[in-house]
């Protein structure tokens, strides 16, 4: 038999939460214990390293791990035990999230092994003790827009940078009905609260002094949601076509959080995008007639032939979402569906680069239905995971939606439409896949079944 690189993987990944950590820190302990005789075991500062294997690695810092793994060596004996071992001790307590993968069974590691190198190159960098908190960010007058939130730090992609419930939540109605509304509700409030609330900017001056204050800052509870929330920070936080941040609803903890989409510099400001995109015609006056003011952000102050650009593929994505979602193809050429979204993939990563997760989040879940849809398990885990951890970027690890992904990636047959429309995927197994190993362009294509 000829022998091949073994190991496992964790899928999905851990995320930095105290809850994740917590049974890592567990974890870590057995495997101290159980080694703790072993002179063959070394505990460096911020990892331990198994000496029998080049990546026999274990991070203090479980979000950083992803895989445990050896290729064959002179010490292969030593190192197949240490693997059966140590995987059998993550399987107690991670369970089905821990993959096992063995090459001479012709299968592949879940990550790629760019991946798997990004990570351990992150085993050498500590996390700064989690007993420090250090303000991220602050409030200040900006030239042009009033008060906004500027970052204090660099803040790292995935950062949750606020949380908040609503001081109100009311339904976005005609402005009489609102202030009808709004007035009682705002009259119960905490003295503070209704200071915070009235200091609130309102682009509606007039005889309904409160709707106007709910419509300039209010962000609807939810996608498409009608009823919207006033905070009184969040709201302070200006808008950009282009936004580094992204904002989200979350309905079972009934409050907003906003999480970092992209590194954000120190003195650099915070920025979300307050309506649903389209070309620069249609939503710099849709920004107008919401909210009050002319969109003057970096995307919408471009040259016009690279404006021009922005708005090509901001026409492209609305029209491939289109076809993505169209019932004919997807039952019987799902292999079309998959393509759109493969080029809307590429289409959304040209428009919106490193700030794409919550964009790519949507796009990798529509890849998933339409995968699970023909029974096919292998790409639906792929595509789940994917979406799971742009999710994680961009709305956290406790929201509902991200909740939901990590469920799909441990069990995506379980989905309510698995094998709904076919199974004719369900036997075309490919081993390669069912762990969503791939990381280049040929990966790429086979993954979206356009090879």
């Amino acid at each position: 038999m000829t022998w091949g690189a073994a190991g496992f993987d964790m899928v999905p990944r851990l995320s930095s939460g105290r809850e994740d950590q917590l049974t890592w820190d567990d974890f870590i302990e057995r495997i101290m214990i159980v080694y703790e005789d072993d002179i063959e075991v070394e505990i460096k500062d911020n990892y331990i390293k198994f000496k029998a294997g080049e990546q026999l690695l274990l991070p203090f810092e479980g979000h950083k791990f992803l895989r445990f793994c050896s290729t064959p060596n002179d010490n292969w004996y030593s190192v197949e035990q240490y693997i059966y071992l140590l995987h059998h001790i993550a399987c107690e307590f991670f369970g089905s999230r821990v993959r096992e993968w063995r090459e001479e069974r012709k299968e592949l590691g879940y990550y790629s092994e760019n991946e798997v190198n990004d990570s351990y190159r992150l085993y050498e960098q500590p996390d700064p003790p989690r007993s420090i908190v250090e303000p991220l960010l602050e409030v200040r007058d900006i030239p042009g827009k009033g008060r906004g939130l500027i970052a204090k730090v660099d803040i790292p992609a995935g950062t949750r940078i606020l949380c908040e419930k609503p001081l109100l939540v009311a339904s976005t109605t005609i402005p009489g009905d609102l202030e009808a509304t709004a007035a009682p509700r705002l009259k119960a409030l905490p003295k503070s609260q209704q200071r915070e609330f009235l200091s609130l900017h309102n682009n509606f001056p007039g005889k309904d002094p409160f709707s106007g204050i709910i419509r300039t800052n209010a962000l609807p509870c939810g996608p498409g949601s009608i009823v919207g929330g006033v905070y009184p920070t969040i709201c302070l936080i200006n808008h950009s076509c282009l936004p580094n941040s992204h904002n989200n609803w979350n309905s079972e903890a009934g409050h907003e959080t906003i999480h970092a989409i992209r590194p954000i510099k120190a003195g650099e400001e915070i920025t979300i995008f307050y309506g649903e995109g389209g070309p620069s015609n249609v939503r710099r006056p849709m920004l107008k007639n919401s909210f009050g003011f002319d969109c003057a952000c970096s995307l919408c102050s471009l040259p016009p032939l690279q404006l021009e650009a922005s708005d090509d593929h901001r026409v492209r994505i609305q029209q491939l979402g289109t076809s993505i979602k169209n019932a004919f193809t997807m039952k019987d050429n799902p292999e079309a569906n998959l393509k759109a979204c493969l080029s809307l993939l590429h289409t959304l990563q040209e428009e919106y680069g490193v700030c794409v997760a919550p964009h790519s989040a949507r796009l990798y879940y529509d890849a998933f239905q339409i995968a699970i849809a023909h029974g096919d398990v292998g790409r639906a885990t792929t595509f789940a995971d994917r979406s799971y951890q742009a999710r994680v970027i961009c709305e956290g690890e406790d929201s509902p939606e991200t909740l939901k992904m990590k469920s799909l990636v441990m069990g995506p047959e379980t989905h309510n439409n698995f094998g709904a429309l076919s199974l004719r995927w369900k036997s075309n197994y490919d081993p390669g896949f069912s762990y969503g190993h791939y990381g280049t362009v040929e990966a790429e294509m086979r993954l979206f079944r356009q090879d």
